[in-house]
Protein backbone atom coordinates (compact mmCIF):
# COMPACT_ATOMS: atom_id res chain seq x y z
CA UNK A 1 0.00 0.00 0.00
CA UNK A 2 1.34 3.41 -0.99
CA UNK A 3 1.57 6.27 1.49
CA UNK A 4 -1.23 8.10 -0.32
CA UNK A 5 -3.51 5.07 -0.10
CA UNK A 6 -2.71 4.77 3.61
CA UNK A 7 -3.73 8.40 4.14
CA UNK A 8 -6.96 7.90 2.22
CA UNK A 9 -7.78 4.85 4.38
CA UNK A 10 -7.02 6.87 7.50
CA UNK A 11 -9.22 9.73 6.32
CA UNK A 12 -12.12 7.36 5.65
CA UNK A 13 -11.63 5.79 9.08
CA UNK A 14 -11.72 9.18 10.80
CA UNK A 15 -14.74 10.28 8.79
CA UNK A 16 -16.68 7.09 9.61
CA UNK A 17 -15.96 7.34 13.34
CA UNK A 18 -16.79 11.01 13.83
CA UNK A 19 -20.24 11.27 12.30
CA UNK A 20 -21.02 14.88 11.45
CA UNK A 21 -18.10 16.30 13.48
CA UNK A 22 -15.80 15.96 10.45
CA UNK A 23 -17.20 17.48 7.26
CA UNK A 24 -14.80 15.94 4.75
CA UNK A 25 -11.15 15.20 4.06
CA UNK A 26 -8.69 15.33 1.21
CA UNK A 27 -5.22 14.05 0.45
CA UNK A 28 -3.00 16.39 -1.53
CA UNK A 29 0.79 16.59 -1.90
CA UNK A 30 1.18 13.63 0.42
CA UNK A 31 -0.73 15.26 3.29
CA UNK A 32 -4.09 14.49 4.92
CA UNK A 33 -6.33 17.47 5.65
CA UNK A 34 -9.60 17.27 7.60
CA UNK A 35 -12.33 19.92 7.62
CA UNK A 36 -14.10 19.80 10.96
CA UNK A 37 -17.00 21.64 12.57
CA UNK A 38 -15.91 24.46 14.83
CA UNK A 39 -18.08 23.56 17.81
CA UNK A 40 -16.83 19.94 17.81
CA UNK A 41 -13.09 20.57 17.45
CA UNK A 42 -12.39 19.34 21.00
CA UNK A 43 -14.10 16.01 20.28
CA UNK A 44 -12.29 15.63 16.96
CA UNK A 45 -8.84 16.28 18.41
CA UNK A 46 -9.56 14.00 21.36
CA UNK A 47 -10.44 11.20 18.93
CA UNK A 48 -7.30 11.80 16.89
CA UNK A 49 -5.21 11.62 20.05
CA UNK A 50 -6.80 8.50 21.58
CA UNK A 51 -7.87 6.30 18.66
CA UNK A 52 -5.57 3.31 18.13
CA UNK A 53 -5.43 3.88 14.36
CA UNK A 54 -4.48 7.52 14.82
CA UNK A 55 -2.45 8.17 18.00
CA UNK A 56 -1.77 11.78 17.05
CA UNK A 57 -0.42 12.52 20.50
CA UNK A 58 1.60 15.62 19.58
CA UNK A 59 0.12 18.97 18.63
CA UNK A 60 2.90 20.69 16.70
CA UNK A 61 1.16 23.93 15.73
CA UNK A 62 -2.02 25.99 15.80
CA UNK A 63 -2.23 28.97 13.47
CA UNK A 64 -4.70 31.29 11.78
CA UNK A 65 -5.33 32.14 8.13
CA UNK A 66 -7.26 35.18 6.91
CA UNK A 67 -9.52 35.15 3.83
CA UNK A 68 -11.30 38.55 3.99
CA UNK A 69 -13.60 37.74 1.06
CA UNK A 70 -15.26 34.85 2.93
CA UNK A 71 -18.24 35.18 5.27
CA UNK A 72 -16.25 33.25 7.88
CA UNK A 73 -12.98 34.93 7.04
CA UNK A 74 -10.69 32.99 9.38
CA UNK A 75 -9.41 29.44 9.39
CA UNK A 76 -7.87 27.93 12.49
CA UNK A 77 -5.44 25.18 11.48
CA UNK A 78 -4.16 22.42 13.78
CA UNK A 79 -1.16 20.25 12.89
CA UNK A 80 -0.80 16.89 14.63
CA UNK A 81 1.94 14.27 14.62
CA UNK A 82 1.76 10.54 15.29
CA UNK A 83 5.17 9.11 16.08
CA UNK A 84 3.62 5.66 16.51
CA UNK A 85 2.34 5.56 12.91
CA UNK A 86 4.80 8.10 11.47
CA UNK A 87 1.97 10.20 10.06
CA UNK A 88 0.79 13.79 10.18
CA UNK A 89 -2.67 15.31 9.86
CA UNK A 90 -3.97 18.84 9.39
CA UNK A 91 -7.36 19.84 10.82
CA UNK A 92 -9.15 23.03 9.71
CA UNK A 93 -12.13 24.90 11.13
CA UNK A 94 -13.61 28.27 10.18
CA UNK A 95 -14.86 31.25 12.16
CA UNK A 96 -15.54 34.97 11.83
CA UNK A 97 -14.44 38.06 13.77
CA UNK A 98 -16.98 37.61 16.57
CA UNK A 99 -17.59 33.85 16.92
CA UNK A 100 -15.41 32.18 19.53
CA UNK A 101 -13.57 28.90 18.98
CA UNK A 102 -13.43 26.24 21.72
CA UNK A 103 -9.97 26.06 23.28
CA UNK A 104 -8.19 22.71 22.97
CA UNK A 105 -5.78 23.33 25.87
CA UNK A 106 -7.60 20.61 27.83
CA UNK A 107 -6.71 18.09 25.11
CA UNK A 108 -3.24 19.38 24.25
CA UNK A 109 -1.65 21.66 26.89
CA UNK A 110 0.85 22.80 24.24
CA UNK A 111 -2.01 24.68 22.55
CA UNK A 112 -1.81 27.34 25.27
CA UNK A 113 0.74 29.63 23.64
CA UNK A 114 -0.33 28.69 20.09
CA UNK A 115 -3.85 29.94 20.81
CA UNK A 116 -2.50 33.06 22.47
CA UNK A 117 -0.41 33.80 19.37
CA UNK A 118 -3.41 33.22 17.10
CA UNK A 119 -5.49 35.61 19.22
CA UNK A 120 -2.70 38.18 19.17
CA UNK A 121 -2.06 38.04 15.41
CA UNK A 122 -5.64 37.52 14.13
CA UNK A 123 -8.05 38.42 16.95
CA UNK A 124 -9.58 34.92 17.00
CA UNK A 125 -11.10 34.30 20.44
CA UNK A 126 -10.70 30.92 22.17
CA UNK A 127 -13.43 30.04 24.66
CA UNK A 128 -12.15 28.31 27.80
CA UNK A 129 -8.52 29.34 27.38
CA UNK A 130 -6.91 29.72 30.84
CA UNK A 131 -4.95 32.91 30.04
CA UNK A 132 -5.89 34.45 26.70
CA UNK A 133 -3.74 37.57 26.31
CA UNK A 134 -1.27 38.92 23.80
CA UNK A 135 1.94 36.97 23.34
CA UNK A 136 4.10 38.72 20.72
CA UNK A 137 2.87 42.31 20.64
CA UNK A 138 3.18 44.84 23.44
CA UNK A 139 0.63 45.72 26.11
CA UNK A 140 -1.82 48.28 24.74
CA UNK A 141 -1.09 47.31 21.12
CA UNK A 142 -3.98 48.11 18.78
CA UNK A 143 -5.18 45.71 16.12
CA UNK A 144 -4.03 42.28 14.96
CA UNK A 145 -0.99 42.43 12.64
CA UNK A 146 -1.60 39.36 10.45
CA UNK A 147 -5.08 40.36 9.35
CA UNK A 148 -5.10 41.27 5.68
CA UNK A 149 -6.71 44.63 6.45
CA UNK A 150 -4.07 45.65 8.99
CA UNK A 151 -2.13 48.70 7.68
CA UNK A 152 1.43 48.02 6.54
CA UNK A 153 2.92 50.54 8.95
CA UNK A 154 0.71 49.73 11.93
CA UNK A 155 -0.95 52.35 14.09
CA UNK A 156 1.55 53.26 16.78
CA UNK A 157 5.21 52.66 17.53
CA UNK A 158 6.86 52.14 20.90
CA UNK A 159 10.24 53.55 21.88
CA UNK A 160 12.20 54.54 24.95
CA UNK A 161 12.60 58.31 25.33
CA UNK A 162 15.88 59.40 26.85
CA UNK A 163 14.40 62.84 27.48
CA UNK A 164 11.36 61.58 29.37
CA UNK A 165 13.10 58.49 30.78
CA UNK A 166 10.15 56.27 29.95
CA UNK A 167 8.52 54.22 27.18
CA UNK A 168 6.38 56.39 24.91
CA UNK A 169 3.73 55.52 22.33
CA UNK A 170 3.58 57.63 19.18
CA UNK A 171 1.78 57.50 15.82
CA UNK A 172 3.90 55.77 13.21
CA UNK A 173 6.06 58.21 11.22
CA UNK A 174 8.07 57.02 8.26
CA UNK A 175 11.61 58.35 7.96
CA UNK A 176 11.14 58.39 4.18
CA UNK A 177 8.27 57.84 1.80
CA UNK A 178 7.67 54.45 0.29
CA UNK A 179 10.08 54.05 -2.60
CA UNK A 180 9.83 52.20 -5.87
CA UNK A 181 12.98 50.18 -6.41
CA UNK A 182 14.24 49.34 -9.89
CA UNK A 183 16.13 46.06 -9.85
CA UNK A 184 17.10 46.18 -13.53
CA UNK A 185 20.78 45.40 -14.02
CA UNK A 186 23.05 47.55 -16.27
CA UNK A 187 23.14 44.66 -18.76
CA UNK A 188 19.36 44.78 -19.30
CA UNK A 189 19.50 47.99 -21.31
CA UNK A 190 18.22 50.63 -18.92
CA UNK A 191 16.92 53.74 -20.75
CA UNK A 192 18.42 56.09 -18.17
CA UNK A 193 21.91 56.84 -16.89
CA UNK A 194 22.78 54.65 -13.92
CA UNK A 195 24.71 56.27 -11.05
CA UNK A 196 28.41 56.18 -11.90
CA UNK A 197 27.90 55.90 -15.67
CA UNK A 198 27.90 59.66 -16.39
CA UNK A 199 31.61 59.78 -17.32
CA UNK A 200 31.27 56.78 -19.62
CA UNK A 201 28.82 58.70 -21.79
CA UNK A 202 31.14 61.72 -21.86
CA UNK A 203 34.03 59.53 -23.05
CA UNK A 204 31.95 58.26 -25.97
CA UNK A 205 31.31 61.82 -27.13
CA UNK A 206 35.06 62.58 -27.14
Amino acid sequence: MSSEEALIDLGEHILSKNGSNVIDFKVAFGELTLNAKRDHIVNVLTFLRDDANCKFVQLTDVCGVDYPERVERFEVVYHLLSLHHNQRVRVKITTDEETVVPSVVGVFPSANWYERETWDMYGIMFDGHPDLRRLLSDYGFQGHPLRKDFPLTGYVEVRYSEEEKRVVYEPVKLAQEFRTFDFMSPWEGAKYILPGDEKADEGKKG
